[in-house]
């Protein structure tokens, strides 16, 4: 029975990874470090500013470390003032009111540039519950903010589905027990297979993530119904 959607945010509700890398390309440009688009995937996407910065900069303080993540996600934020709901997002979340499925956000993403993207998209309050990594105890790729988004919501695991754009994220969703749809905004599809993902998809307008939804709520329509 399918009973809520969680939704990452970066690359998954925006294809944010464009501007991010800009802006770390600017950012560690200042120590010498030119990084490219496959530097960034793989040792940028998805994770936390302060793994990142203890691997690319483990010369910085502590102090140091903190000023240069705050600096770099004010850059994003003045880079992105136009972002734009990734394709077929409008009518997914118009389904799930529809047929009164759940729907929070689980993201490793900065308190600031999480709320300042959900603004800009014009979602502040298409989700009844936002679970933000710094928050938690673990943040992706441990399977901890699904299972914490799965328990306040009051779902079971098994009634969930996740749709998640890096490795880190699918790991932490599949980790959780969760069937995991990848989004392939950013990452290469076979490769969110590969870790775990049901299926990948370009966007939301993609005919394989309806046929699988509708034959949830078909499955459950029909073990609802009374045998005559």
């Amino acid at each position: 029975m399918l009973a809520a959607l969680l939704f990452d945010l970066d690359g998954t509700l925006v294809n944010t990874d464009p501007i991010h890398f800009l802006a770390w390309q600017k950012m560690l440009s200042r120590y010498d470090i030119h990084i490219d688009e496959s530097f960034y995937q793989k040792n940028i996407s998805g994770r936390l500013n302060p793994e990142i910065l203890a691997d690319i900069l483990p010369q910085l303080s502590p102090h140091q470390a903190v000023g240069f993540a705050d600096e770099k996600e004010a850059m994003f934020r003045e880079m992105a003032p136009s972002l734009q709901r990734l394709p077929g997002l409008t009518e997914l979340l118009a389904w799930t009111d529809t047929h009164n499925i759940k729907r929070t956000l689980v993201t490793n993403a900065p308190r600031a540039n999480a709320y300042f993207m959900l603004d800009v998209l014009g979602l502040g309050t298409a989700f009844e519950l936002i679970v933000l990594a710094e928050d938690e105890e673990k943040a992706k790729p441990d399977p901890t903010p699904y299972r914490v988004a799965a328990q306040r919501l009051g779902v079971n695991i098994e009634n969930a589905i996740a749709l998640e754009d890096s490795p880190s994220g699918i790991r932490s969703a599949v980790g959780a027990g969760i069937k995991t749809i990848g989004i392939a905004s950013t990452h290469d599809p076979e490769k969110l297979c590969e870790i775990g993902a049901c299926m990948a998809i370009s966007d939301f307008t993609d005919l394989r993530l309806w046929t699988l939804l509708n034959f949830q709520l078909n499955s459950q329509l029909l073990e609802a119904a009374p045998i005559t």
